[in-house]
């Protein structure tokens, strides 16, 4: 875990370079200013952290509580049929898997952090803001249905025929990387619908280098999803909608707590200066 987060860090500062041609450490002087100097900003971050750990509990709470739920496998086994291994027979090559799988493990989460960071080393304070929200709403939304509507991923369900290929690349992702995330919380797919919030933002923040990256990168993560052998077709759907609803919402509520923020330092400073 610990090469995971070393290779994610150093993901981030690449990320933060490219996106921005800025001195990426930046974003770390940016947000420390933030959660000073704006209660805004260190409520809504710290809700956004409260989620990440709650999300990180769900699975023992769900082991403890909700494990005698009905496994909806079989029924999307029954709408989608081999059509993720179908995909894997296609286009399975030992040079296209470990690049999949850097997207999948690294990629993706340097790809929120980052995002966070060129709106923070960009000033984009409405799109700080968007991107938090973004992140609450979208395990938020998701935490019920890995609570209550269990689905495992595709390559655990043997009638399906589909190959777990991130074995290939890191044989010790069960031990290392599942205590963080169960195998039944499949649907929706959360690495679908945070890579699409991503990249929606970023289109909509006028960056377009940060556009180009976040979309390529987007498409690439939900590609991995279906070659790697993880996730059904139906949870791929189901994060897109989540990532567009979240997205929207997220912006809507950036810009009225931007607004408010502004307002509000206005007014101190309007005071101080009568």
């Amino acid at each position: 875990m610990n090469t995971i987060a070393f290779f994610t860090t150093l993901n981030v500062i690449v990320l933060l370079w490219a996106g921005t041609l800025n001195n990426p450490f930046k974003a770390l002087f940016a947000l420390v200013r933030e959660l000073i100097t704006v209660p805004r900003f260190l409520i809504l971050f710290t809700a956004m952290a409260g989620i990440l750990i709650l999300n990180k509990y769900e699975l023992q709470f769900e082991q403890e509580h909700f494990n005698y739920l009905k496994d909806f496998t079989p029924m999307i086994f029954q709408w989608e049929g081999f059509i993720v291994k179908h995909v894997q027979e296609f286009f399975h090559s030992t040079w296209l898997t470990p690049i999949l799988a850097f997207f999948y493990l690294l990629v993706f989460q340097a790809l929120i952090i980052g995002s966070i960071g060129v709106y923070l080393i960009q000033h984009n304070k409405t799109l700080v803001y968007a991107t938090c929200y973004a992140i609450l709403i979208n395990y938020a939304m998701a935490i019920p249905f890995f609570l209550l509507f269990p689905v495992n991923e595709i390559w655990s369900y043997q009638p399906a025929g589909v190959t777990f290929y991130m074995l290939e690349v890191f044989p010790n992702f069960e031990s290392v990387y599942r205590p963080l995330s169960g195998l039944n919380n499949c649907f929706p797919s959360l690495h679908t619908s945070l890579s699409v919030t991503m990249a929606i933002l970023a289109f909509r923040s006028g960056n377009k280098r940060w556009a180009i990256i976040t979309g390529i990168s987007a498409a690439l993560i939900i590609f991995s999803i279906f070659y790697l052998g993880i996730h059904w077709v139906s949870d791929m759907i189901a994060g897109v909608c989540l990532g567009i609803l979240a997205s929207t919402l997220g912006i809507y509520l950036g810009r009225l707590t931007h607004e408010k923020a502004t307002s509000s330092t206005n007014r101190k400073v309007t005071g101080k200066n009568v």
